[in-house]
């Protein structure tokens, strides 16, 4: 069985979020008494979001803790947006972060996704990254 659990720490992303999810720490305790159960176990950080928590030091903090709490993987998903979803991320991002929907529009001016290079990169860093600290990139 493999058990996967979604993090943030940042906390420029959470005040954007309208829901509680549970605080990082907790879900990262909790993988960590999953692990001690033995079972495998991996943590995402999808969506990943550009200009917000896309940085070099943020992925690698991602990964380091998540080798810290004892998860055998990692990985990293750029953000998607679609739709009335997309709509509403802006609007967000409006309320929030006035200085990046220029960015925003640019970066998804074509498609649902950033570009394929953006995504490159991103997963470049992640891989650097899981290398230096000796965890798995994806579940496989």
């Amino acid at each position: 069985m493999v058990v996967t659990f979604t993090r943030s720490l940042e906390k420029e992303y959470q005040r954007t979020r309208s829901l509680t999810p549970p605080k990082p720490k907790e879900r990262l305790e909790t993988l960590q008494k999953v692990k001690e159960a033995d079972f495998y176990t991996g943590i995402t950080f999808i969506p990943v979001l550009p200009f917000i928590s896309d940085s070099a030091e943020q992925i690698e903090e991602m990964v380091k803790t998540a080798k810290e709490f004892g998860a055998d993987y990692v990985f990293v998903g750029a953000l998607t947006l679609y739709g009335i979803g997309k709509e509403l991320y802006y609007k967000t991002l409006e309320k929030h972060f006035p200085e990046l929907l220029s960015k925003y529009k640019q970066l998804f001016r074509i498609l649902n996704q950033p570009s394929k290079e953006y995504r490159l990169r991103l997963e470049k860093k992640a891989k650097e990254f899981c290398g230096k600290y000796g965890i798995r990139y994806k579940i496989w």
